[in-house]
């Protein structure tokens, strides 16, 4: 696996080799000795799959906050999507900066995003498929989302608001600037 650092250094992108003949292809998409290698220490305890049925689809920014904060390693299955990472640690230098990387079945590129660091997607092609592993289970009464079109966040989205299909809750998200400080 291929480590590849981003502009947060938390957030860090792997990269699988694949490894091909006239069958299809091989490829190890999680090996614990090349996280630690990459300083991803957690232990995972849950993997989850979504699929987005069209290609426009925009799920986050989630987080989840302590005492189940989450990080995820992320993949792509099928399809593609522009996968963001935006840092809520207020102490942090990069504090309300984001990381914008582009995960696709074909470039078998995860992403790690660690806790304290809001999450979201938006998919590129039709039935995309979503693969991650979570550091924490989910929980409804720490989950929280961040506001995807918050201006202060400056994310380019690669499709407009208005073709965007995205849910209430995720367009009724809090600002930034609305977030108590958890992390």
């Amino acid at each position: 696996m291929l480590i590849q650092p981003t502009e947060i250094p938390e957030v860090i992108v792997l990269a699988s080799k694949r490894h091909g003949d006239a069958r299809g292809y091989f490829m190890e998409t999680f090996r614990r000795a090349a996280l630690d290698d990459a300083g991803i220490q957690e232990p995972f305890v849950q993997d989850n799959e979504s699929l987005s049925a069209a290609a426009g689809t925009l799920r986050g920014l989630h987080f989840q906050i302590p005492p189940r904060a989450q990080g995820k390693l992320v993949r792509v299955v099928r399809g593609s999507v522009l996968d963001v990472a935006v840092d809520l640690r207020r102490h942090s230098a990069s504090y309300g900066r984001h990381v914008a990387v582009e995960l696709s079945a074909e470039n078998a590129r995860q992403l790690w995003v660690p806790a304290g660091f809001a999450h979201g997607v938006c998919t590129l092609e039709p039935d995309t498929i979503l693969a991650y592993k979570v550091t924490d289970y989910w929980s409804p009464d720490h989950e929280r989302t961040l506001r995807f079109n918050d201006p202060e966040l400056k994310i380019p989205w690669p499709v407009s608001e208005n073709e965007m299909t995205v849910n209430a809750r995720d367009r009724e998200a809090p600002l930034l600037q609305e977030l108590e400080g958890w992390f």
